[in-house]
């Protein structure tokens, strides 16, 4: 697979399932990675994660990222994936790339030993790649943060670990697992990662609009962007960034598009996880379509609390009528 020129929808869990990755494909991401998946879950034949691996053939290209700390595991499930033979697996698709994920910061991830955790021991973050690399029959990323904490800030060392066990590309978040998301994501360390290895870098954090992409491109080289928050109830940031790089004049989406895209997500989520489950989920991205509308607060306070689309279309509609009230129509 080609990783130069992507704008790329980074993996979130509970964020990034089918449902949003069809919308942001629609509006131009070139690439998606998904949710991430346990090795363990993998190795130990969980159902639910074959839900979360699924392959639909308008879903591609696609990554699938998997976590964990043991190399045979990692390997093992990075196998089953590129070859769709775990258990429990609903068709024939394989994904396009297998992303391993040593960047994740929540604490029940790294309190295990997995995620970015991982960057403290550097001989391991190796050991798992080059499991991963033999063992999958498809192109092996790797993603990770600029360290664990100011003090050890090794990923230019984690790096070059990557290109040498056979990783593919690598993608860079520019903050260190004890910053979390806050504050602003340092570029410098994604330069440093661009300017010393040969394979494909991607950068990642703090793109939150066309000019954003721009930057990170000119400040650092990168050869690909990924996007994470930025698309969280945006997913038209990847048509605005398409549109900037081909020089053509961009029209933002009124409130009227958002509200439609955003219950087009909510029908696919219905279609694929049934209603219960899917309003329940789909309340945190209809909120962030809203955010920072006009008058939406209330309405993002009634959302939350909504449990059928019924009740859903109710409040949306409400809203809409409010907006259309105070223009006049």
């Amino acid at each position: 697979m080609n990783f130069k020129n992507k704008i790329i929808l980074a993996p979130m869990a509970g964020v990034t399932d089918y449902a949003f990755r069809k919308i942001a494909r629609r509006f131009g991401a070139s690439y998606c990675v998904s949710e991430m998946v346990s090795s363990k879950a993998i190795h130990f034949k969980d159902r639910k994660t074959a839900d979360l691996a699924e392959i639909k053939d308008d879903d591609r290209p696609l990554g699938i990222q998997i976590f964990g700390s043991d190399p045979k595991i990692m390997a093992e499930s990075a196998y089953l994936l590129s070859t769709a033979t775990y258990a429990y697996h609903k068709n024939d698709n394989i994904p396009n790339v297998i992303d391993i994920n040593m960047g994740c910061p929540v604490k029940k991830i790294v309190c295990a030993g997995d995620g970015s955790a991982l960057l403290k021991s550097p001989d391991l973050c190796g050991e798992i790649i080059k499991e991963v690399v033999n063992a999958s029959k498809v192109p092996v990323t790797v993603k990770i943060r600029a360290g664990w904490d100011k003090d050890s800030i090794n990923c230019v060392e984690i790096a070059k670990i990557a290109e040498a066990n056979g990783a593919s590309a690598i993608c860079v978040h520019g903050r260190t697992r004890e910053q979390m998301y806050e504050p602003y994501a340092n570029w410098e360390y994604i330069k440093a990662v661009k300017d010393a290895v040969s394979i494909p870098v991607i950068g990642n954090g703090d793109i939150f609009s066309a000019k954003d992409a721009i930057r990170m491109i000119e400040e650092t080289g990168v050869d690909s962007l990924m996007i994470g928050r930025g698309a969280m109830g945006n997913p038209f940031i990847f048509d605005e960034i398409n549109h900037y790089f081909e020089k053509k004049p961009y029209t933002p989406p009124t409130i009227f598009e958002k509200i439609k895209v955003a219950m087009e997500q909510v029908s696919y989520m219905i279609e694929e996880k049934g209603e219960r489950v899917a309003i329940c989920e789909a309340r945190k991205h209809l909120a962030w379509y809203l955010k920072g509308e006009r008058g939406s607060a209330s309405t993002r306070g009634e959302i939350n609390h909504a449990s059928t689309l019924e009740e859903l279309e109710s409040i949306i509609n409400k809203y809409l009528e409010s907006l259309n009230d105070s223009k006049g129509i």
